[in-house]
């Protein structure tokens, strides 16, 4: 297969169904190694909304809301900006460790769980969402016990 014929494919999945081995290979490899950046922009994305969010509360809502909820409201844009900052760190790290997805994954639903539950419950009063945000915090916890167990392990595997 020559150059031109791999080139002439317009869309990606395309290329994919044309190469052929190393080719396919090296195109894999091409792909796993965006992967990271596509995370990298999610928690950039989450970061941005905790920023934005926070700047609303405490400028929007403090005539509206009452305490309770306006604690809410600080409450998740503070665990959306550390797990959004966490989640970056582990980006950044992806190349050292063996195996960040799971905590990648993790602290992104428990940002969407812990954070937006808080989010919600502060601007509707439905306090019932109260039983999801318990779920986030579980998912930033497994996150973070898997991101010790990766350290230590990679650290045993590089000495």
């Amino acid at each position: 297969m020559s150059y031109h014929d791999v080139e002439s494919h317009s869309s990606l999945s395309e290329q994919e169904h044309v190469l052929k081995g190393p080719a396919k290979q090296g195109y894999a490899k091409e792909a796993s190694a965006r992967l990271p950046l596509k995370w990298g922009a999610v928690f950039a994305a989450q970061a941005f909304i905790s920023v934005a969010a926070g700047a609303f509360g405490a400028h929007a809502l403090t005539s509206i809301l009452e305490l309770k909820a306006l604690g809410w409201w600080h409450t998740a844009s503070q665990y959306l900006m550390y797990h959004a900052l966490a989640g970056l760190v582990v980006v950044t790290l992806s190349t050292y460790l063996t195996s960040t997805k799971n905590i990648l994954l993790l602290l992104c639903i428990g940002n969407i769980l812990f954070a937006g539950s808080l989010y919600v419950m502060a601007l509707t009063g439905c306090i019932l969402l109260g039983v999801v945000t318990p779920l986030g915090g579980l998912c930033y916890l497994i996150a973070w016990g898997l991101l010790v167990l990766n350290f230590w392990r990679s650290s045993h595997q590089k000495t």
